[in-house]
């Protein structure tokens, strides 16, 4: 545990970015933003700190961050657990955080436990909003797939929050602007650090279609009902000039392959339009849609969690509505 040499007050607020292929990945973003907010509310400053086997682009898109904190060497790599460990370890005992804000994806999820037992802080996790309370601030965390929610007062003497997407806007912690950057010598290995060595990313073959380079996406999801219904699903998809994706229920019944799935364990996609038809919006589906210019969702459940991510939504029955659309689009202008 490390020592406490100064009242918890004045720690600051540390968000750890996560990076692929040296490309700051959109759950940072969120983070950064939910992180601005808390920093704010404590009057402290926010670090953003980036672990990694390779130099990574920020291009100035951090500028939400007071600094940026950069630890890199290959053993860093692909995330390797005992290593990042390490690393934090030997950080936060010489800059003790008030705050330490992941996201609730592999790799925070794996983080997590271990940066709460060594720092003596509670966790936070699921984590969907950060609000400003009327004495401290407060979060809402979402379980059961988003149907279920939980309020409370976040912890006074600090934290480990972990934060799912959909609540805190990714573009609110998107600000272009210049901020300082220095570098934390990254500890010498030990035994257990080679125990795990990373070798590579094993890219699966993009198949009929990839969902993330297109500008039009129609998903679907259990609401669709029976695999019969993605014909409706296509023809609509089609009359738009797009493509049909989907959620994990869809993949999992056999209906549409992994190529197609939105979400956590699937594809990141960013289209211009994205029309979500029968999807609930569990934070693992949400966590794949990285702010598209319009974004349309349909569900029979008025109370459903997706439309707290979408522009405008609408409770209609799904079989009823996409035929009527696809009749409307393809009617010569």
């Amino acid at each position: 545990m490390p020592s406490i040499k100064e009242p918890i007050v004045e720690r600051n607020i540390w968000v750890i970015i996560e990076s692929l292929n040296g490309e700051v990945q959109e759950i940072s973003f969120t983070l950064l933003a939910a992180g601005r907010r808390l920093a704010n509310a404590f009057g402290t400053r926010l670090q953003a700190l980036c672990l990694s086997g390779e130099e990574v682009a920020f291009g100035g898109q951090l500028g939400v961050a007071d600094e940026i904190v950069v630890m890199q060497d290959p053993t860093l790599a692909g995330f390797n657990p005992g290593s990042w460990n390490r690393s934090l370890k030997a950080l936060f005992d010489a800059e003790p955080p008030r705050a330490v804000i992941l996201g609730q994806t592999t790799i925070g999820s794996d983080l997590c436990g271990f940066l709460a037992e060594h720092l003596q802080l509670p966790v936070v996790s699921s984590c969907h909003q950060v609000l400003e309370g009327e004495a401290q601030a407060e979060y809402r965390s979402l379980f059961a797939g988003g149907k279920v929610y939980a309020d409370g007062p976040l912890p006074s003497q600090g934290f480990v929050l972990s934060m799912i997407p959909g609540g805190v806007q990714a573009e609110e912690g998107k600000v272009e602007k210049e901020v300082p950057v220095r570098t934390f010598p990254v500890p010498a290995p030990d035994a257990d650090a080679e125990k795990i060595r990373f070798l590579g990313f094993l890219e699966p073959e993009a198949g009929d279609v990839d969902i993330a380079k297109e500008e039009i996406l129609v998903a679907v999801g259990r609401g669709i009902q029976q695999e019969n219904n993605l014909v409706l699903a296509n023809e609509l998809a089609k009359a738009l000039g797009g493509e049909v994706c989907a959620s994990r229920p869809v993949v999992d019944q056999g209906w549409l392959p992994t190529t197609r799935l939105v979400g956590k364990s699937g594809k990141q996609v960013k289209p211009r339009l994205y029309l979500s038809l029968g999807i609930s919006g569990a934070p693992e589906h949400l966590e794949g849609i990285q702010k598209p210019e319009l974004f349309i969702a349909v569900n029979t459940d008025e109370g459903a969690p997706i439309f707290e991510a979408a522009d405008y939504g609408a409770s209609v029955d799904l079989l009823e509505l996409m035929p009527r659309l696809t009749e409307k689009l393809l009617v010569p202008s």
